[in-house]
């Protein structure tokens, strides 16, 4: 099956609306057609709620690549593209190992904004935050509630600076599976303020700055106050990697090496050290 060309437009449009903001799409497209036949280079384009908009084949190819395309929206790490096999006799298969001869090859692609790193906090540390996220590519949002720290002058790197109460700013701003929040404030007051309208709703990283006794009396007066445990659990506190960090620029350096390696994946050692060990593997 292939898709006329009013329904590329739209695909098309849908995903440059995806990479300008708007809401993430999943397209898959057809590489090779395998057994079943499939039309290289067809199009079906996934929402995050299963909807869909084009056609691979009309039926079961179509609802087996959509349950796929709602998966990629939820995969964490981010897979921003990934090769799916689906087979003549149905089901699809994501790793190569898995796949047959014959099997249909399409490539699967999540168009998204790039993602949003919301600082809560304009201090030093904040700021920091600030520089190195736009440097590695988040698009960065800063939030406090005082004008000398919280303004375009101070941000210029920022695409939002909100400046205002707390529990207000943070109830009318989009947090999902896409935000990553970081909790640098003043003090442990605006840090609980700030927890209370954002552990329940989503994000894809909560971290909060503060020693070991600062924030686990943090976490355990929002337990009192009936927040879930599981959503507590998944605060990340003391915030990010061990390297010593002393200095705001190294603070703001730990806490997004922890961000980008969640993000992306790894395991936060020395590349050294794993080549090293891969090569007496190999030996």
């Amino acid at each position: 099956m292939t898709n006329d060309v009013e329904t590329r437009m739209q695909i098309m449009g849908e995903i440059e609306e995806a990479l300008g903001g708007g809401p993430s799409v999943v397209v898959a497209t057809v590489v090779t057609g395998g057994e079943l036949g499939l039309t290289v280079g067809a199009k079906l384009l996934v929402h995050r709620d299963g909807s869909t908009l084009g056609s691979i084949d009309g039926k079961d190819v179509d609802a087996t690549v959509a349950a796929a395309g709602v998966e990629a929206y939820e995969a964490f790490p981010r897979v921003p593209a990934q090769t799916l096999w689906v087979r003549s006799e149905g089901g699809a298969v994501s790793r190569r190992s898995q796949s047959r001869p014959g099997d249909a090859q399409l490539l699967l692609e999540l168009f998204e904004a790039p993602a949003r790193l919301l600082i809560v906090g304009g201090g030093h540390v904040g700021l920091s935050i600030a520089r190195i996220g736009a440097i590695v590519g988040f698009s960065i949002a800063v939030l406090d509630d005082r004008p000398e720290f919280a303004n375009p002058e101070r941000f210029p790197m920022a695409e939002e600076v909100m400046c205002g109460d707390i529990a207000e700013e943070l109830q009318g701003t989009r947090i999902d599976n896409t935000t990553y929040i970081v909790l640098v404030s003043r003090g442990h007051m605006q840090d609980a303020l700030a927890l209370r309208h954002t552990v329940s709703r989503g994000p894809a990283y909560l971290g909060m700055i503060g020693s070991r006794r600062r924030t686990a009396t943090v976490l355990q007066q929002l337990r009192d106050e009936g927040y879930s445990g599981d959503d507590l659990a998944k605060v990340h506190t003391p915030i990010g990697l061990d390297i010593n960090a002393e200095t705001p620029e190294e603070i703001a350096l730990a806490i997004l090496a922890e961000i980008v390696l969640l993000r992306k994946g790894g395991t936060g050692r020395m590349l050294s050290t794993i080549t090293s060990r891969r090569a007496a593997e190999a030996t």
